[in-house]
């Protein structure tokens, strides 16, 4: 007999090291709590965590309020199969200034910052610290951990609280460009369930284009208007292949076994040469999805039965409401 792990057995992967936003997103996963965490370098590392078996999950940023997608992330989920997004997580992001002990605002020449943290604070930066010098991190607690193993830069641009993990002094707190700036995390498996549907759900794609002839896009996005299916994200990132391919991620409202999203599904397979589902899940705002009776579960079986009636030569319901 085969013995169910305890949660002290089961590792999760995430972008590290502590003190991260990625870390953050996963402390909201409540079967999380009590089993092994596994800091992980990239994107890449954390799904290989997964495939592996080495962790049950992977806890990846896919979207960010003022940077949009994650390429790096949909780039992983294009190329790495049999995976399955189980959950979305959000997590407000800011910034603050750290230094060495005895470092002033004044001291700071070079700053050590995430790309994207950067790009999320260079307003400021630009501002304050006009002539700065930027030199890249792999993550925004590594930047500030740096700080303690080198003096290539002065300063780092960090997560709130980071102070817990470092001797680092604050020079500056709410850095960031937008006060009301979001990360969205999703937690990734290997093949595993559904979720069930709950009524806040979201499925995410990625569809490539059949060929590059002239209103290839707007047919595909027929395939959700015609059934009414909204999307709340759409994003092209390049194939690789050649000049000129994209291959689209999508995150729609609406779980797969709503019947208007099967639909929706069913007409993209015939049309794409290439349908990757990642999963439905739980939205994490929780907002219901608002669907037009013309679009409900019970108007597509009502169709099917329709249709069967016609063809297996059974009187339709309204012909027999007719008799």
């Amino acid at each position: 007999m085969t013995s169910t792990p305890s949660p002290a057995t089961v590792s999760y992967s995430y972008l590290g090291p502590a003190g991260t936003f990625t870390e953050a997103a996963l402390k909201q996963v409540p079967e999380a709590v009590g089993a092994q965490w596994k800091s992980v370098n990239n994107v890449g590392e954390a799904l290989d965590d997964v495939t592996s078996g080495r962790s049950v999950a992977a806890m990846i940023a896919i979207e960010n309020s003022v940077e949009g997608g994650v390429s790096a992330t949909q780039d992983a989920l294009a190329n790495v199969p049999n995976l399955r997004i189980l959950g979305e997580y959000l997590v407000s992001v800011n910034f603050v200034l750290v230094a060495r002990p005895g470092t002033t605002l004044a001291d700071v020449k070079v700053v050590n910052a995430h790309p994207v943290a950067y790009a999320q604070t260079r307003r400021w930066l630009d501002a304050t610290l006009p002539s700065h010098g930027h030199m890249p991190a792999s993550s925004n607690v590594a930047a500030a951990a740096t700080l303690l193993e080198s003096e290539l830069a002065d300063a780092a641009v960090a997560p709130p609280g980071i102070t817990e993990h470092y001797e680092l002094d604050v020079l500056a707190t709410e850095i960031g460009n937008n006060q009301n700036a979001v990360t969205r995390f999703v937690l990734v498996s290997a093949l595993a369930d559904l979720p069930k549907p709950t009524g806040a759900d979201k499925t995410s794609l990625i569809v490539e284009l059949p060929d590059d002839k002239p209103g290839r896009l707007l047919d595909m996005l027929e395939q959700f208007a015609t059934r009414g299916v909204n999307l709340s994200l759409i994003e092209s990132r390049p194939i690789g292949d050649e000049l000129g391919r994209y291959r689209f991620v999508i995150d729609l409202e609406g779980h797969i076994l709503d019947e208007r999203v099967a639909d929706a599904l069913l007409g993209l397979k015939r049309f794409s040469p290439k349908v990757i589902f990642l999963g439905s899940y739980p939205r994490a705002d929780k907002l219901a999805t608002m669907v037009t009776p013309r679009y409900g579960n019970d108007v597509f079986v009502e169709a099917r039965d329709w249709l069967r009636a016609i063809i297996t030569g059974e009187p339709t319901a309204d012909e027999r409401s007719a008799s």
